[in-house]
């Protein structure tokens, strides 16, 4: 009978270590997999970020593009012409006021 008990606690105590072992793999698991869960929504967070940002330069390079176009006019030319250097053509009257 005490060979047999010996064999029975060894046994109990063997599967107790069995799952305290499993139990702990099993807790360092799911901790490592919300640690994951916060850097992949850290990650989408900056995509989506970036994506913003992508979309704002895009359209920054489309205005550039208009006023490379709108620079390379007869109006642009005339404007500056006017703002800058006060010229006119030889048929117009300019009013200054006394101010």
């Amino acid at each position: 009978m005490k060979g047999y008990r010996r064999r029975r606690r060894k046994r109990r105590t063997g599967l107790i270590l069995t799952a305290c072992m499993v139990l702990s793999i099993c807790g360092i698991v799911t901790y490592k997999q919300q640690e994951l869960n916060l850097v992949e929504a850290k990650a989408d967070q900056k995509i989506e970020q970036l994506n913003t940002q992508i979309k704002d330069e895009n359209k920054r390079a489309e205005d550039i593009e208009e006023k490379k176009a709108y620079v390379q006019t007869k109006k642009y030319i005339e404007e500056m012409a006017r703002e800058k250097f006060g010229l006119v053509y030889k048929d117009e009257i300019i009013f200054k006021s006394e101010e």
